[in-house]
């Protein structure tokens, strides 16, 4: 049966999705939340609270879902997909351990971030514990999976370096930022598709479209969210907004007004405050407003939609089942979250 004619129910995101993946999906879930559990308990009683501290806390669990949704080109059931799952929630948790300690940040999913609640090295040797576990659990999915996800995690290492040091001087900036967007976010994104698909025994074909669709509806919600951080208002997005302009993070519609795409009369103005001090409040604002009605932020919204209608293109040459038409749906949900 085609996706177009079964019975929808409401899935992720609120997105439409066949009645019959979406039970099997929140079916897959539950299993992860329980198998996720049993993995962060330790006999040392300080280290289980800290590693259940961001399990408990939620969150979309966006990448088991992509593992469970790619799993329904092969068997969804097979023994491998379950743990993948968990495998990659686990590798994605223990690297929000790490990059608060990074940002020294206060609050993670609304609760007190583990380096505020407790040190900055509980908060490390937590994330390195999260690391561990999931690597036991990979051994058991065979050497290829623990290839994939050696050489991803190289990547999220890579992308975080290249952050911090930012491009060099005769580097492209937007070039390098694309790149560290496509390591940091997209490169686990990739595998989540990878795994489902491997792991329930879909064709090679199939395998490989889905991995580079995934990376790309990574890099798009990425993206998404810088765009979001500037147009959005404080009740949409969940969080301040203008985030990023106050912390110094150059972000895609920055490196746009940087790179002189537009043009009108307040360009010189902004591009003096993306490259000052903007945690003045003033300034701040001034900013954010001039950013907010600059050509960039149309420019930015062209370049989101690109990588999403790139995955898309992608994911239409696979068969035409509910899954299919579930990660069409985020293609598209990513491009609308930003209007």
């Amino acid at each position: 049966m085609s996706s177009a004619s079964a019975e929808q129910a409401t899935g992720p995101f609120g997105l439409p999705i066949d009645a019959s993946l979406a039970a099997d999906v929140r079916v897959g879930l539950d299993s992860v939340e329980r198998v996720l559990l049993e993995a962060v308990q330790s006999e040392d009683p300080l280290l289980t609270q800290a590693s259940k501290h961001l399990v408990e806390a939620g969150g979309k669990r966006f990448r088991p879902m992509l593992v469970l949704l790619a799993a329904q080109f092969g068997d969804p059931a097979a023994p491998g997909v379950v743990p993948a799952a968990v495998v990659v929630e686990l590798t994605h948790l223990a690297t929000l351990y790490h990059d608060d300690v990074m940002d020294e940040a206060p609050v993670r999913r609304g609760q007190p971030s583990a380096n505020s609640r407790w040190t900055n090295t509980v908060a490390i040797l937590t994330g390195d514990y999260l690391f561990a576990r999931a690597s036991d659990l990979l051994a058991d999915l065979g050497p290829e999976a623990v290839r994939i996800q050696a050489r991803a995690f190289a990547r999220l290492v890579r992308g975080q370096i290249q952050e911090t040091v930012g491009p060099a001087g005769d580097a492209d900036p937007l070039k390098h930022y694309l790149q560290v967007m496509a390591d940091k976010t997209g490169s686990l994104i990739a595998v989540s598709g990878q795994f489902g698909a491997l792991l329930s025994g879909a064709d090679q074909r199939i395998v490989d479209t889905v991995t580079s669709a995934c990376e790309k509806i990574g890099v798009a919600f990425q993206l998404s969210d810088d765009i979001l951080d500037i147009a959005s208002e404080a009740e949409q997005s969940g969080k301040t907004p203008g985030t990023d302009l106050r912390e110094g993070i150059r972000t895609l519609p920055m490196h746009h007004v940087l790179a002189g795409v537009g043009s009108g009369p307040d360009d010189a103005r902004l591009r003096e405050l993306l490259v000052a001090d903007l945690t003045d409040d003033d300034l701040h604002a001034e900013a954010l407003r001039l950013l907010r009605a600059h050509p960039a932020m149309d420019r930015a919204r062209a370049d989101l939609r690109g990588w999403a209608e790139d995955a898309r293109d992608e994911l239409l040459t696979l068969p035409d089942i509910p899954a299919r038409a579930a990660l069409v749906g985020l293609c598209d949900y990513v491009v609308s979250r930003t209007g």
